[in-house]
């Protein structure tokens, strides 16, 4: 005789809403899977910090440890900076509904790179988020997608700028640009 539970399946959101995160590590929900990895590293924290530091507090929001949510998606990713001008979201809630967000950055760790290149630029583009930073310590550079058009895994960014570390890098969307002449690299092995 097979055992049969007739408990009701919770969504994949729900569970994921209820998900004891062990500490040190962070979850994410990228197009209905959940996804947990190590917390980030010295390199990784210091470079947040930087780019954080150049975007004017006066006008800007920056918040690091910021789940999203992208209309259409079963997608609650947490960037590792979420940028959004004052007065576009004023919560509360756990999620920032990506319309309402400028910028995300994401910072490349050694499991994190297929997801940051091939993944989530299709997910924040069909978000409408206006740009997604990727920066790579691996192959100190960044890669600024901005322009974002389509839905679901089409959606994508139009432009691609792309700088090595110590160049500096025009991020329009903030009207700023960005010095990266002091973020670090961390070894390819």
């Amino acid at each position: 005789m097979t055992a049969v539970d007739d408990r009701p399946v919770a969504s994949i959101a729900d569970l994921f809403e209820n998900l004891d995160v062990p500490e040190g590590l962070k979850a994410e929900l990228l197009r209905g899977e959940i996804v947990m990895m190590a917390g980030p590293d010295w390199v990784h924290n210091m470079i947040v910090q930087s780019v954080q530091d150049q975007i004017p507090r006066a006008r800007w929001d920056r918040l690091q440890t910021q789940d999203i949510a992208i209309p259409g998606e079963s997608s609650e990713p947490q960037p590792d900076l979420v940028v959004h001008e004052h007065g576009a979201f004023e919560g509360p809630g756990r999620l920032i509904p990506a319309p309402a967000i400028t910028m995300v950055m994401e910072v490349v760790s050694k499991t994190s790179a297929d997801r940051d290149y091939r993944l989530k630029p299709s997910m924040y583009a069909a978000g409408q988020v206006d740009a997604y930073l990727i920066v790579d310590p691996f192959a100190a550079r960044c890669v600024l997608l901005t322009e974002p058009t389509g839905s679901g895994e089409a959606a994508r960014y139009q432009v691609e700028r792309t700088a090595k570390f110590g160049d500096p890098l025009p991020v329009d969307v903030l009207v700023l640009t960005l010095d990266t002449s002091q973020f670090r690299t961390l070894p390819r092995d």
